[in-house]
């Protein structure tokens, strides 16, 4: 994600508004700009599919189901990465929800952590089918210059966890991770969450372990 190009959009589809509000705070709450649908006929009407980013979608609404939306979707061009959530999903559900194409099938309640990974991961899946791709050579720059207690603090925080988690699992104050985190934040050129996509996705194919002779940390 660059800054010439139009900001992602999480798209979150659900007729339970009150996962939908749990939903978008959590995904503003990092950065990421957010639009919410009580129902998969606001979701066509409204949204604009030109507009990178993804969609977290509800399996089983009163309308239509999460099956179908894909489908048409598949029929309209609509290329966004899908997230199925879930609270009734099962094995064959998801087998064929992965094979129709979509992104993730992740069982409600799911942790924000791994859905944060997800949404940050098919985020720039969709930037690159759109001629977007992260420039590697530019972020490898940018993490080489963290130190290497900032680079610990950097991985857990593009995973979706909170200064106090990174605390607790660094054995340090929640302090010293707040002041490491914004040193990192300056350094990497990124305001939020949202902003350390292409680092989450970089952790993940493994490009950013070589950086300066650093080695990601166990665990």
């Amino acid at each position: 994600m660059t800054t010439e190009h139009e900001t992602p959009l999480i798209r979150a589809v659900d007729d339970d508004e009150d996962q939908l509000i749990s939903l978008e705070a959590l995904l503003s709450g990092e950065g990421w700009d957010v639009a919410a649908y009580t129902s998969a006929r606001d979701f066509f009407v409204n949204d604009r599919p030109s507009r990178p980013g993804c969609l977290i979608l509800d399996l089983r609404m009163p309308d239509v189901s999460g099956l179908e939306v894909q489908a048409e979707m598949k029929k309209r061009g609509i290329t966004l990465p899908i997230i199925f959530l879930t609270g009734h999903g099962d094995i064959d559900t998801a087998v064929f929800a992965i094979r129709a194409g979509a992104e993730e099938f992740l069982q409600k309640p799911v942790q924000p952590d791994r859905l944060l990974t997800t949404v940050a991961r098919s985020v720039q899946k969709d930037c690159d089918s759109r001629e977007h791709p992260i420039d590697e050579a530019e972020w490898k720059s940018r993490f080489g210059r963290l130190t290497t207690r900032e680079r610990e603090i950097i991985r857990l925080a593009a995973k979706g966890l909170l200064n106090r988690q990174i605390a607790a699992k660094l054995d340090i104050s929640e302090r010293t991770v707040q002041v490491h985190r914004l040193s990192a934040y300056r350094k990497l050129d990124v305001h939020n969450t949202a902003e350390l996509a292409p680092i989450t996705v970089l952790l993940e194919r493994g490009k950013l372990g070589d950086v300066n002779g650093w080695e990601p940390p166990a665990g």
